[in-house]
């Protein structure tokens, strides 16, 4: 693909070593130049092999910041749940007819929840739900009884991360609006859940390498010994 010049000029801004994050951040801004506010993600390459199943990678984190999205959530409940669900701030509940929406294509939803008492009919959607990372899953906190709970952290800036089949997490950590400490902050606490939920059977050296980028410009290399998320020095 033919790189623009906006591109260039930016990869050309990019120094070889890798930042402390603040640093890192500052320049992931600096170098934005879409005419609408950017994503900024994280990239970490981990080493580890997701075909192995004791080796895989997947949870959420919440983001002391939020991710700058606003999150329709949907939530498959009846009765109580379902009352407590509206008055929680969902934007669609409901089971038969939400799953009928869902049948036709209507995807009015960026998130799933489901009380546990009604997996057995949302189960029957998991080849519709799954490939689009909708599917409520309890490892993810989203097939809970405290169905406000769930709403008000995805809400909130709860995002999700899983390690591709290279080893690769891809993570959501606000928007180039955000100021760069906000960033910061943000990147700590994906930083920290990584380290946290590293594999028992990892081998070796486990971050690689963390590269920082909004959605149309280059990435930026982030320095994975800096564990001060506020620092904008190496040293």
């Amino acid at each position: 693909m033919k790189k623009s010049k906006k591109y260039r000029a930016a990869e050309a801004q990019i120094p070889e070593a890798p930042l402390a994050p603040l640093a890192a951040m500052k320049l992931v801004q600096e170098i934005s130049s879409a005419n609408f506010d950017e994503t900024v993600t994280c990239d970490f390459r981990l080493g580890i092999d997701t075909r192995q199943a004791d080796q895989q990678l997947r949870g959420t984190v919440s983001l002391p910041n939020g991710s700058g999205k606003e999150v329709r959530v949907a939530v498959f409940a009846e009765g109580e749940a379902a009352r407590v669900a509206e008055e929680a701030g969902a934007d669609i509940v409901g089971t038969a007819d939400l799953m009928e929406q869902i049948q036709k294509g209507e995807f009015n939803f960026d998130a799933a929840v489901a009380t546990p008492d009604q997996m057995g009919k949302v189960g029957r959607l998991g080849k519709i739900l799954g490939p689009r990372g909708l599917m409520p899953n309890p490892k993810l906190g989203t097939v809970t009884n405290d169905v406000a709970k769930a709403i008000k952290e995805l809400k909130g800036g709860r995002v999700e991360y899983r390690a591709d089949r290279y080893g690769i997490a891809h993570v959501i950590i606000g928007k180039v609006s955000f100021t760069p400490e906000a960033l910061a902050e943000n990147y700590g606490a994906v930083y920290d859940e990584i380290l946290r939920m590293k594999p028992a059977a990892a081998k070796g050296k486990y971050v690689k390498s963390i590269t920082a980028s909004s959605t149309m410009s280059p990435g930026v290399p982030v320095d994975s010994s800096v564990t001060r998320a506020y620092t904008e020095s190496t040293e």
